[in-house]
């Protein structure tokens, strides 16, 4: 089960959640078929608890969310991409390790 604070984004919510978010955040463009994102799952349950108030963690499930995954132009699961104000600031694709994805988050401070 995810980590209470993480938060699904959907095209009604994305402007508010994600846009608007006074915190750097990291969205996780995931599908339920796919093994590196069920892989990545925990580790971003892991960082939710860690970065507490700092930073938010979301997902966007790319077969729900086509319209979104479209706009950022995801072609494979499981993509990273870290915001602040509103503003992409790095997109990975792949898994990362639970303390690279906190740096990420907190140099965007």
């Amino acid at each position: 089960m995810a980590h209470e604070s993480i938060v699904e984004l959907t095209a009604d919510n994305f402007s508010t959640e994600a846009e608007s978010a006074d915190v750097p955040l990291v969205i996780d463009f995931w599908s339920e078929h796919c093994g590196p994102c069920k892989m990545l799952a925990p580790v971003l349950d892991e960082v939710a608890a860690e970065v507490g108030g700092t930073a938010k963690v979301t997902k966007v499930d790319v077969m729900a969310e086509r319209d979104l995954a479209m706009k950022f132009g995801i072609r494979a699961v499981p993509t990273l991409i870290f915001m602040k104000g509103g503003e992409v600031k790095e997109t990975k694709t792949g898994i990362m390790m639970k303390d690279a994805i906190i740096e990420k988050l907190q140099s965007l401070n």
